[in-house]
């Protein structure tokens, strides 16, 4: 899959697949908002789906203590139940909605049940989690709602403390009611605030996964971890010995004219990914694509004894790869290949828009050679065939004036030895 298949598909994912069947009521009346405002509003309704859970289970207990007794108790929540249900509605108001619906609601509940039982019962507990629920939901985006929930969460749990007391509880409540209503309040609270917390954790490591990934797409491996431990640090190398490739698609320009943007770019988008592929197979990297023309190095940002049998392998795999994708999108192409070997220099060029590049002498010649080449071939330098000539068949094109450069033997890089291969024509 390509880089914008693959961001694609992230974008289209659900939020919570994680979840199951609860993902399908995490995301309730969240369609048409951002990913980030979709995001907290799952949230919110999965908050919803516990206040539904508890509240209905809270209602039971209330009953069975006595009915008379805990009637308007069991109609509050009952009323949660109810406010919590409507919460996807609400979504449709506006993406905070569902979040004040809840907050405005829970917070006047959970005063109106300290004030009948007492703080004994150990309710006010629960505002601990507005500190953390008003982060997750409203965010930094939000600052001012977000210190206003908290502010009032706070309010709220020492006005509880300080106004009921056990002697002015509404409800004589037996002990071992208080002490349930006290331990399922600490439960509910600690197990929300290490929730909420552990979520926030899991997105910063998404993010900072994210981040690598992308940083891995834009630079090579090894420069990237160099940027990640000092990343103060200019990256700028020379190396002694490397190879480079550039390679092009011969009468790409005119045939994208006759192919039109969608087309064009579905090819290209093909071709590259491909050509990527390749490269990650034999250990190369990929420095850029301009247009339709592609460049590779090996031995550049990490060391490598066989970097110039690497690039060849890589470059004897692109005539065949493109003779296929020709095929499968019904037109004509053939690729153009030139290789060098020899010193470099390499660094992080820009800031905002920052990317890797290499550059010298032998990156000016395998330019080069790719541009006076031969359509299907691989043309390399006289300095390649020295490695190469055992491993490799190599036949002679003779002088070639290349501008900048003058005269200068090359070669065409023709398949690579393996048991009973003809030992071809060779530079003496």
């Amino acid at each position: 899959m390509s880089i914008t298949a693959t961001a694609r598909a992230g974008r289209n994912a659900p939020l919570f697949a994680w979840l199951g069947p609860l993902a399908r009521l995490a995301e309730l009346g969240t369609e048409g908002y951002p990913r980030p405002a979709r995001r907290q509003m799952a949230i919110v309704n999965l908050m919803a789906v516990l206040i539904t859970v508890f509240s209905a289970v809270y209602a039971i207990v209330f009953a069975f203590y006595g009915m008379d007794v805990y009637l308007h108790l069991i109609v509050v929540n009952l009323l949660l139940v109810a406010i919590a249900l409507l919460v996807p509605l609400a979504h449709r108001i506006s993406d905070i909605a569902g979040a004040l619906l809840i907050a405005i609601a829970e917070f006047s509940a959970l005063f109106y049940f300290v004030r009948a039982l007492g703080h004994d019962s150990g309710i006010q507990t629960n505002y601990i989690i507005a500190a953390a629920v008003a982060f997750a939901i409203c965010g930094m985006t939000r600052f001012r709602l977000t210190v206003a929930v908290i502010v009032t969460g706070l309010a709220l749990h020492l006005a509880a403390w300080f106004l009921f007391p056990p002697e002015r509880a509404l409800i004589a409540a037996p002990p071992a009611l208080l002490a349930n209503l006290y331990v399922s309040s600490a439960v509910t609270t600690f197990g929300m605030i290490a929730l909420i917390v552990g979520y926030a954790f899991t997105l910063a490591d998404h993010a900072r996964a994210e981040a690598d990934a992308l940083l891995a797409n834009i630079l090579p491996e090894a420069i990237a971890e160099r940027l990640k431990e000092r990343p103060g640090e200019r990256v700028a190398d020379s190396v002694a010995e490397a190879s480079v490739l550039f390679s092009d698609l011969v009468g790409f320009t005119e045939l994208a004219q006759r192919l039109g943007a969608a087309r064009t770019v579905a090819l290209l988008d093909q071709v590259v990914t491909e050509f990527d592929r390749l490269a990650a197979t034999h250990g190369v990297e990929k420095i850029k694509t301009t247009g339709d023309g592609y460049m590779a190095v090996a031995g550049v940002s990490r060391p490598q004894a066989d970097h110039l049998p690497r690039l060849a392998r890589m470059a004897l795999g692109l005539p065949d790869l493109v003779e296929q994708l020709s095929a499968t999108h019904g037109v004509d192409l053939r690729i153009r290949i030139g290789i060098a070997s020899g010193p470099v220099m390499a660094g992080i060029i820009g800031a905002d828009k920052f990317s890797y590049d290499v550059w010298g002498e032998t990156v000016n010649l395998a330019s080069r050679l790719e541009s006076h080449g031969l359509p299907g071939e691989i043309q390399v330098c006289g300095d390649c065939t020295k490695t190469l000539q055992a491993n490799f068949v190599l036949v002679p094109r003779g002088a070639i004036q290349v501008k900048g450069v003058g005269k200068v033997e090359t070669w065409l890089l023709k398949e690579e030895r393996g048991p009973g291969t003809n030992q071809g024509a060779v530079p003496a």
